[in-house]
């Protein structure tokens, strides 16, 4: 049933998912935002940002290749790299709010970040709470599971003693934790964990069976950890775009403009593979 599932969930998650996670954990910002919004001048409209000149970015930088800490301690990824194209080219100059991932939207929502760009996936919810620009990457949820254990295939993941890990707030979680009758494997089969790195490192300690997270961080995470490896089988296809105030229309705009421009003129692709070498 679960491969059914895995094929056909592309076509139907945006009608049935819930939203991100409510974690109220505290925010760290690489600088201090001000209260008063400011205006920026385009050429087709005005739209505000937290402060004058910056744009600030709400993200979860645990989630390479497309966001995370660097050597140095400043902030690389895929992610990183679009928005501050995007930035650049609304004349302003990119912040990174590091935080949990459940509140990247709440951020937006109370007007202390301005996009929040952190892997998100579009979802009818999510849709509720913060605008989404066009998609500017496809996601893919895979299973790392331990070579030898007792997941090898996604019809294992059906087992009654079967637990499944996922960070918290994801799409991912969303899924797994789903009742039986909505092709998810409920709520008793499934553990949330804070970031991806930790639900991994419960895989290896046989806390958990596998765990289900997008295609990218998964093969940073396999590469790093000896004994484990992806299945073959897609869980979940999904569309990342980057959520805006609904308050902020004219935003939202300028922000689809630059995209469009960025991807049209190869910059996004190129930043995409500077990070993920084909095969």
């Amino acid at each position: 049933m679960k491969k059914l599932f895995a094929s056909i969930l592309a076509l139907t998650m945006a009608l049935s998912l819930a939203a991100c996670s409510s974690s109220t954990t505290e925010t760290t910002t690489t600088e201090t935002t001000t209260t008063e919004a400011t205006t920026t001048e385009t050429t087709e409209a005005t739209f505000t940002t937290v402060e004058d000149g910056k744009l600030y970015m709400a993200t979860n930088a645990a989630f390479p290749p497309y966001e995370m800490i660097a050597d140095d301690g400043s902030y690389e990824g895929i992610d990183v790299e679009i928005a501050t194209a995007i930035a650049a080219s609304l004349g302003l100059e990119l912040v990174v709010d590091d935080m949990d991932f459940g509140t990247v939207i709440i951020a937006v929502q109370n007007g202390k970040s301005d996009i929040a760009m952190a892997g998100l996936t579009v979802t009818d919810e999510r849709k509720q709470n913060v605008d989404f620009s066009d998609s500017y990457a496809t996601g893919i949820q895979v299973v790392i599971v331990a070579d030898g254990g007792a997941v090898q295939s996604i019809d294992d993941m059906e087992g009654d003693d079967i637990m499944i890990g996922t960070q918290e707030g994801t799409t991912g979680y969303i899924y797994c934790s789903a009742p039986v009758e909505e092709y998810g494997y409920g709520e008793e089969h499934v553990i949330a964990y804070a970031n991806g790195a930790t639900a991994v490192q419960a895989l290896m300690a046989g806390k958990v069976d596998c765990v289900v997270i997008d295609n990218q961080p998964a093969i940073e995470f396999v590469a790093a950890n000896e004994g484990l490896s992806i299945l073959d089988t897609e869980f979940a296809v999904e569309d990342y775009a980057i959520g805006v105030s609904k308050d902020n229309t004219a935003l939202s705009a300028a922000i689809n403009e630059a995209l469009a421009a960025l991807i049209a003129d190869g910059t996004v692709q190129s930043i995409v593979d500077k990070y993920i070498v084909a095969e």
